[in-house]
């Protein structure tokens, strides 16, 4: 059985693409890829069946991982199936968890930046949107992805090898 986590943002183009291709290569790398699914979705779906923003391409091609994608919006029947929700900020956390069809349901969600070290509670835990600035944005967006990254991989592999216990 598969541990599945789901990336959101607002549309679905920027942030949870870059959260989802990073953390995919992560789960590769470790070697859990057929224990682990990896997916996003947006808050809205107003880009549903588009690709991600260029700009989130060629900063993920840039840095070596992939860049296909098909935006989607998330919707809350998905919850039965998802193990783990990662919210890229704190709005897209307060949506989900009011869309979350059962308490159970709203402890799934977590914030990206939660797993970060280097990131602390009275720190904005928040991943900001790059939409409407330029490359740099994009760039400080995938470094805090990578940075939240590792310590979401090593809370990943605690659940999956307590499921195989």
């Amino acid at each position: 059985m598969s541990f599945h986590v789901c990336f959101v943002c607002t549309g679905n183009i920027c942030r949870s693409p870059m959260a989802e291709s990073v953390f995919r290569a992560r789960i590769e790398e470790a070697g859990l890829e057929s224990l682990v699914e990896v997916d996003s979705a947006g808050t809205g779906g107003w880009h549903e069946g588009d690709g991600a923003d260029p700009r989130a391409v060629a900063v993920l091609e840039a840095n070596g991982y992939g860049g296909a994608h098909t935006a989607r919006q998330f919707h809350a029947e998905w919850f039965s199936r998802l193990d783990l929700v990662i919210a890229l900020d704190s709005g897209h956390l307060r949506a989900l968890r009011r869309l979350a069809p059962t308490p159970a349901d709203a402890d799934k969600v977590r914030l990206l930046r939660s797993y970060d070290p280097a990131a602390t509670p009275d720190h904005d835990l928040d991943v900001p949107d790059p939409y409407y600035g330029d490359m740099d944005g994009f760039e400080e967006c995938l470094e805090m992805v990578e940075a939240a990254s590792d310590g979401l991989l090593a809370a990943v592999r605690d659940q999956v090898e307590g499921q195989a216990a």
